[in-house]
């Protein structure tokens, strides 16, 4: 084969021949490279295994303790189904529900109504009803003070440095604008932290549960959850539909035409049904399909996943600074 062209110029196929070549020197040169560094790390490594177990051995004790340092907590649950709503205005709202919502009143089963479960499940998470719920049920040193539970005496463990129990007053060293007494903005953030209600869109149950440390405080507060939403929802829907029987009977001492007075005495009985409805229905809003009960074991802390991550987390560290001293050393 002839290297050169005519003119004593090497030939392409030979150029390509040769960069081809040294191609290969170059990738087995640097896959040597990588091995020596590979096998340089591993020595570096096992040259600094004492450092690398006692570091590994410390952070695994640290997490023991901040493990076992953290107190139980305990959730229960509870699966709801949304009351059926009364359908019976159905007729009047597709004849009448334009002038109906003129006045301001709801006729039930419109197209394009309020989804009542959807405003329920937003009511829940309100500020205005978690304030009036804490306030309720006086919940403000369990939710804000407390920092364990004694199974044995089966009492809350109250943080003494934020709560008197002897004189009942709250002693938190805070700065302004906070007070020694939790605000409202401060209960609502901590509670909203510990209680979690969703809704499955394909089946639309409503799963409630609320966290805690004791596990009674846990299952009663979703009890009271559940109750107090039913009333709200009722209060509100009694509290509309009286002030629209109000506003049409107002209306009909206006009207001498028989045929709106006959409009308007339909509604009337309608809402007058709805007031029935809600009077005699215990769960308003909610029925209750699987109640909550007291659980008997934790929730959190995962104390195997905190010890498993100190660990892991240690082993990293210590072979960093093992390796950072290595090269240290070596540029020295």
């Amino acid at each position: 084969m002839n290297d050169k062209n005519e003119n004593g110029q090497i030939s392409p196929q030979l150029l390509q021949q040769l960069a081809l070549s040294q191609q290969a020197v170059m990738n087995q040169n640097m896959q040597q490279d990588d091995e020596i560094d590979l096998a340089e790390l591993w020595s570096a490594i096992w040259a600094g295994k004492w450092i690398i177990i006692v570091i590994t051995t410390i952070f695994a004790a640290a997490a023991v303790a901040y493990a076992l340092s953290l107190p139980n907590i305990y959730k229960s649950e509870a699966l709801l189904a949304p009351a059926a709503q009364e359908q019976s205005g159905g007729g009047l709202a597709s004849k009448f529900g334009g002038l109906a919502s003129l006045a301001g009143i709801n006729l039930g089963s419109g197209g394009g109504g309020i989804d009542k479960t959807a405003l329920a499940l937003e009511i829940m998470k309100s500020r205005v009803f978690v304030a009036k719920f804490i306030k309720q049920h006086d919940l403000l040193v369990p939710l804000m003070a407390a920092k364990g539970w004694d199974r044995d005496s089966n009492q809350l463990i109250i943080n003494e440095k934020y709560y008197d129990v002897a004189s009942k007053k709250w002693i938190r060293d805070v700065k302004a604008p906070f007070k020694p007494e939790p605000s409202t903005q401060e209960a609502f953030k901590e509670f909203s932290k510990l209680i979690s209600v969703s809704q499955d869109k394909t089946s639309s149950m409503v799963a409630m549960s609320v966290k805690h440390y004791s596990p009674e405080i846990a299952k009663q507060w979703v009890d009271w959850l559940i109750d107090a939403i039913n009333e709200e929802m009722k209060i509100r829907d009694l509290s509309e539909a009286h002030k629209s029987i109000d506003y049409l009977e107002q209306q009909l001492g206006k009207t001498k035409l028989n045929e709106l007075q006959n409009v308007l005495y339909q509604i009337i009985e309608e809402q007058t049904k709805t007031i029935m409805f809600a009077e005699v229905r215990e769960q308003y809003a909610f029925k209750t399909i699987d109640p909550a009960l007291v659980p008997e074991l934790k929730s959190e802390p995962k104390r195997a996943l905190i010890c498993v991550l100190g660990v892991l987390l240690g082993g990293m560290f210590a072979i960093l600074i093992v390796l950072i001293r290595h090269f240290k050393n070596k540029k020295a």
